[in-house]
């Protein structure tokens, strides 16, 4: 083990005198994974607490009366009795632990609890000065209820944070003497109108967050057994150990030692540690959430059923026949790790081959090992080159079942063929693998296994090589369907939702918070009653003439000919699609796919749109530099755009210059430009041919924009707003943009709130703002919704999208 201390146990074997454990030094201290996660979940608790609280301030007061209601029944002498208890308890209590352990010279426990009780003590009297003094008015009568009290108690939060930095709650008798004083403390405190409910909640968690922080920071006593005492349990299990040395360790953090035994035997033992059992839980977390449910892995499981897992599936992979080390036996080595012992056989992972040692002959063991467990309803699911081995003489051995399911559903051994073509697909092609995989299994399992190829479900390390080569998962598709022309793939949805879907949860709930808050400040029955409606028939006509202008778009960019009147209902019904879909991305998806159906093939259907949205996209920088220089001309009195369109450039110059200056950023936006807009100059050339297209398709752009602006000046007019057509043409354009780039369906929120802020810049009242811009996105976003579905529907019927 180069480069690590290593340490030399000694260990008396009777019979065989005295030999050494050699491992590398064992860290005294060492910092548990459960601490950190204790430590953002009391986070993410307070968190909760706080928000709830202000959700709920009604709830909470009225909790508060009844509390200090019937605490104030209690009998005085009570009163006095549990203050003076439970005040003198809370501090001896801590002392006596603490005397305790320095008598069995654990002292450093101690001075742990004394840091975190030190740190929750600055902490919570900071807290307090900044509540008091500064902080939310709403939080400050919630936590103080209009007294003179502490919002955090100065007391209980460093001895909270003492109990939890030593680990009391692993000492019953302990822990129930601190829950005692607590109670005690807290039931005088109340009696005494000196706390209230939320801050007793909140001192309680703010401590123990302190005590998991300072454990986790400064570390915890290692309780891992050592080298010494895991050759103790092989002794147990009756092996005759004479070398033991310690190995790298395996790729979920386990020990692995190699143990030479009497009679030139060896083993490899794994030893699975009580503290690594959540390593890796966020992710586990995560990857549970986001998949269903028959592909997930459980995210914690104690160490006696991670124990028994592996011990189940190497048995009943052996006694399928498959070649995985033989497990010899198991034993728990104290309460804090436990061991398997599986026979040493001399291999090494296909990882470290070179791609040419990929032979058709070992490529046909590595499917013939999983045809095996297969037959047994066995899934491995960690096929990858770490787990895949080969011995001496050529034959694939698996190790790392560990994760591995007995009895296991038709959809997880379709995964395990998934995942092994995959990993094989980056080291011999995309031919060779699904090649190999035919001879083995068939081609009816490799087409039972297609809509399993997801990126998603597939192990974290082949996820990362498909990141690097994105053709692979489609060129074995093709390899697959080319063995099976006329097989009918039914889809799998793999996962519940993707990230994306829940930014644009978290964005559309934060936009509905600004819009409702907004709505709530003015008397909307007052505005509707009192409004002009002739204008507010104009905008309607002119939110109907943008769907033409839309059609008239499509048309222009499309050399074929394409008939009006259809085309006008595939606009139409993009408004549907974008209740689920942002708004830029709907139209596009929805417009590609009328192209093909009308036999336009999918190459140039996808150029047609991408040169009508790169037109577009210079058409609405044009009009903005336009608009802002023409409003900006005019110098009116409200408004000053000229400053504000040199904010908005320089923003975008910023943004810009951000966005080449940091390489992953500019090969992100590199590689979506390209993606989108590959194959539109040659349409270009093709629709620059034609005047009349040209016409058609530049036209409309103008109009669409000319029509929104002439919707959103209407909507300003019918609540009796004064705005130039220039103006809120710039407010249009700048509100467009930002729906545009916003995550939620359609824009919602973004548009509103952009456009809102623009007519307010523009000289708009308030109230007037906000009505215009409700009734503006309720002409051109929620009244087309169901002339939009109707559209749809019809379309689909006659199969034209």
């Amino acid at each position: 083990m180069r480069g690590i201390k290593e340490q030399d146990t000694a260990l008396d074997t009777p019979g065989r005198g005295v030999f050494l454990v050699v491992e590398p030094l064992l860290p005294q201290r060492i910092r548990r994974p459960s601490d950190a996660l204790r430590f953002m979940l009391t986070l993410a608790a307070l968190g909760a607490v706080v928000l709830l609280a202000l959700a709920l301030q009604r709830t909470l007061n009225g909790l508060e009366t009844d509390v200090q209601a019937g605490t104030g029944l209690a009998p005085q002498v009570l009163s006095a009795i549990s203050g003076l208890l439970g005040g003198v308890a809370v501090l001896v209590v801590p002392v006596a632990f603490a005397v305790e352990r320095v008598f069995h010279r654990d002292g450093m426990r101690v001075t742990q609890g004394l840091i975190a009780a030190i740190l929750a003590l600055v902490i919570a009297y900071s807290l307090d000065e900044w509540l008091v003094l500064a902080g939310p008015a709403e939080l400050k009568q919630l936590l103080t209820g209009g007294r003179d009290v502490e919002p955090l108690n100065s007391v209980l939060t460093p001895a909270i944070a003492y109990a939890t930095a030593v680990r009391m709650s692993r000492r019953p008798q302990w822990r129930a003497f601190m829950w005692i004083a607590i109670a005690l403390d807290v039931l005088a405190l109340f009696t005494a109108n000196k706390v209230t409910a939320l801050g007793v909640i909140l001192t309680y968690l703010v401590g123990l967050a302190v005590g998991f922080g300072t454990l986790y920071g400064i570390g915890s006593a290692n309780t891992r057994p050592p080298g010494s005492a895991v050759l103790a349990a092989l002794r147990r299990l009756g092996f005759t150990p004479t070398s033991a040395r310690r190995m790298e360790d395996d790729s979920s953090g386990s020990r692995r030692y190699f143990v030479g035994l009497d009679g030139d035997r060896s083993l490899d033992v794994t030893v699975l540690d009580r503290d690594r059992q959540v390593a890796g839980l966020a992710y586990r977390l995560w990857r549970r959430i986001r998949l269903n449910t028959e592909t997930r892995r459980r995210a914690i499981r104690s160490l006696r059923a991670e124990l028994e897992r592996e011990a189940l599936m190497a048995y009943a992979a052996h006694a399928a026949g498959a070649r995985l080390p033989r497990l010899l036996g198991t034993s728990e080595i104290g309460t804090e790790a436990a061991l398997l012992a599986y026979e040493h056989i001399d291999t090494r992972p296909v990882a470290d081959l070179s791609d040419e040692d990929f032979s058709d002959d070992l490529l046909a063991q590595m499917w013939e090992q999983v045809r095996l467990l297969h037959a047994h309803r066995l899934a491995h699911r960690h096929l990858t080159g770490d787990s895949i081995h080969v011995d001496p003489a050529g034959r694939v051995i698996l190790v790392d079942a560990r994760s591995g399911e007995i009895a296991a559903g038709d959809l997880l051994l379709r995964l395990d063929i998934a995942q092994l073509l995959a990993y094989l697909g980056t080291r011999v092609g995309a031919e060779r693998a699904v090649k190999s995989a035919a001879a083995v299994l068939g081609a009816d399992t490799l087409a039972g296994a297609l809509p399993m190829l997801q990126r998603i479900v597939l192990a974290r390390e082949t996820r990362t090589e498909l990141r690097r080569n994105k053709e692979l998962l489609p060129a074995i598709r093709e390899q697959i369907v080319a063995l099976k022309p006329r097989v009918e793939v039914k889809e799998v949805r793999l996962e519940r939702f993707r990230p994306s879907t829940l930014v644009t949860i978290i964005a559309g709930a934060v936009a509905a918070y600004i819009l409702f808050s907004q709505i709530s400040r003015v008397n909307l029955v007052s505005i509707v009653t009192t409004a002009n409606w002739a204008w507010g028939g104009v905008a309607l006509v002119a939110s109907a003439a943008s769907f033409l202008a839309a059609a008239l778009i499509v048309r222009g960019f499309v050399p074929e000919p394409l008939p009006l009147g259809r085309t006008v209902l595939v606009q139409l019904s993009a408004s549907f699609v974008k209740l689920v879909a942002p708004a830029a991305v709907g139209g596009v998806a929805i417009n590609t796919r009328y192209l093909q159906k009308r036999g336009v093939p999918p190459g140039p259907a996808v150029a047609s749109v991408g040169a009508s949205q790169l037109v577009g996209l210079a058409s609405h920088i044009a009009l903005l530099l336009l608009f802002g220089y023409l409003t900006g001309t005019q110098a009116a009195p409200s408004l000053t755009p000229s400053r504000g369109l040199l904010v908005v450039l320089l923003g975008v110059a910023v943004i810009f210059l951000i966005v080449l200056a940091v390489r992953p950023l500019r090969r992100l936006v590199t590689t979506r430009v390209r993606a989108m807009f590959s194959g539109v100059i040659p349409r270009l050339l093709d629709v620059v041919q034609s005047p009349r297209k040209v016409l058609e398709g530049v036209g409309g752009t103008v109009l669409l924009t000319i029509f929104n602006v002439v919707c959103l000046g209407a909507c300003v007019r019918a609540f009796g707003g004064e705005a130039s057509f220039t103006a809120v043409a710039v407010v249009f354009l700048a509100g467009n943009a930002i729906g545009s780039a916003a995550p939620t369906p359609g824009g919602l929120g973004a548009v509103e709130g952009a456009l809102i802020v623009g007519l307010r810049l523009a000289g708009v009242h308030d109230t007037i703002a906000l009505s215009a811009v409700l009734l503006f996105r309720l002409m051109t976003f929620w009244l087309p919704v169901l002339p939009g579905w109707a559209a749809f529907t019809h379309l689909q019927r006659r199969n034209a999208i």
